[in-house]
């Protein structure tokens, strides 16, 4: 379907890819079927996942969340977010006899990983990121000593001097710009000459592709509308590509509810896209409430097709699909 961006037909672009990411889906079902096969309650530590609807509906059936393994009672089931951990917490649950489920995004499993490697190699680590983001908490933690936080481009004048013949490399948090990551890289190299870049692209897939969807459609838009919550990361992220790639105007909302009519003043065509934590049933509150302001002709943009998916930690697979 296509249509003309003009008055009489009051447009709405859905960027395609959106929504849940394989590493949302299996962080939410991980605690879904923790909850069938061990029963309420079931303690999370932080936010599984940063969407404030999610978080809510998981509340309802049973799920606690909190903010440390202390608050968790001796010998319960715990979940670990799909931000990651650090040792650190890992070893307090252990402590504790908690029976932990690990639902850690593969991909953030990998950047843990690489940490682990680099700093046994020798290496100092620039990890590009956001101050006090869970990811990067859990990712630093695996090697405190030797990483260091780059958050934005005043993050690299604050960067440390190191010896010539130190070995350094720059790794990033999941969920950024792509695009704003390139930028502080290219200044990290200027500054530290024997940069090593790492070995495949830490900035997820699924953020990637949420991102070149938003490109794709924000230079036909007046208004481009991301629905996430206020802690997502990725969502955020999309509020500033949108911004960049041409959209007159972008907000981040939870709900349809929350979308301010004045936005629609003197707009023909409304982007619409969310972050990879949020659950499409909020994309489509979101074009009904368009559509009853007369916004009715929908188009999806698709830029690509994700086919990723992941398995459970392995003592729910038994219940994985049921």
């Amino acid at each position: 379907m296509s249509f003309t961006d003009d008055a009489a037909g009051k447009n709405v672009l859905l960027a395609s890819p959106r929504g849940y990411c394989a590493g949302v889906d299996r962080a939410v079902e991980t605690v879904e079927k923790a909850l069938e096969k061990y029963g309420a309650p079931i303690y999370v530590r932080k936010e599984i996942v940063h969407n404030r609807y999610v978080v809510d509906t998981l509340k309802d059936r049973g799920v606690i969340f909190v903010d440390d393994t202390d608050e968790v009672p001796e010998g319960a089931h715990l979940v670990f977010s799909a931000h990651g951990v650090s040792p650190a917490v890992r070893d307090a649950a252990d402590s504790k006899n908690l029976l932990t489920l690990d639902a850690s995004c593969p991909l953030v499993t990998k950047v843990h990983n690489e940490v682990k490697r680099f700093a046994r190699d020798g290496y100092h680590i620039l990890l590009v990121g956001h101050e006090g983001h869970e990811e990067v908490e859990g990712t630093s933690g695996e090697a405190p000593e030797v990483t260091h936080l780059i958050d934005g481009l005043e993050g690299v004048d604050n960067a440390p001097d190191f010896p010539e013949d130190q070995k350094l490399v720059w790794l990033s948090q999941t969920t950024l710009s792509v695009d704003e990551t390139m930028e502080i890289v290219a200044r990290l190299h200027e500054k530290y000459p024997s940069l090593e870049d790492p070995p495949s692209d830490d900035i997820c897939y699924a953020t990637q592709n949420r991102q070149a969807a938003v490109k794709a459609i924000a230079p036909r838009t007046q208004l481009v509308i991301v629905v996430g919550s206020q802690n997502s990361s990725n969502s955020k992220r999309l509020v500033e590509v949108a911004l960049d790639a041409g959209a007159d105007a972008s907000y981040l909302v939870d709900y349809a509810h929350q979308i301010d009519e004045a936005w629609l003043e003197g707009v023909n065509t409304v982007g619409v896209t969310s972050g990879a934590s949020v659950p499409e049933i909020l994309v489509r509150e979101v074009v009904e409430w368009l559509a009853e302001r007369g916004y009715g002709n929908a188009e999806e943009v698709t830029t690509t097709v994700e086919t990723i998916t992941f398995a459970l930690p392995r003592m729910l697979r038994s219940i994985q699909n049921k």
